[in-house]
């Protein structure tokens, strides 16, 4: 898997209004090929997503220069693009660590 963290600085909205731009742009990541999850971040810092990507490749063919320059008309700022590896999730929802994606059966020791 791969994280993609997308930060556009100098957005401020109350949650009000960032609750309706997610909801405006939601349904174009409804379905989208390739991605797992977006969160919407909304903060002191700007805005931007966390998205959780099957592939580096899935994420890269939406983070073209198109996407970026049309980010930066709509928001006034380039978004700053950063992926990491995502090897193990802890997802306390449904009580597992998943390694690859798989769920590991349970140890209730922490690692010292």
């Amino acid at each position: 898997m791969i994280i993609a963290l997308v930060q556009i600085p100098g957005i401020q909205r109350s949650e009000a209004d960032a609750i309706k731009a997610a909801r405006g742009s939601a349904p174009t990541f409804t379905g989208m090929p390739g991605l797992k999850r977006k969160y919407y971040l909304n903060g002191e810092a700007g805005g931007g997503g966390v998205y959780l990507w099957e592939s580096r490749e899935a994420a890269e063919a939406w983070y073209d220069e198109n996407w970026a320059d049309n980010m930066e008309k709509k928001f006034g700022a380039r978004p700053m693009l950063t992926y990491y590896e995502n090897y193990v999730v802890v997802d306390n929802d449904a009580d597992e660590v998943r390694v690859h994606g798989v769920p590991e059966a349970r140890t209730d020791t922490a690692a010292e």
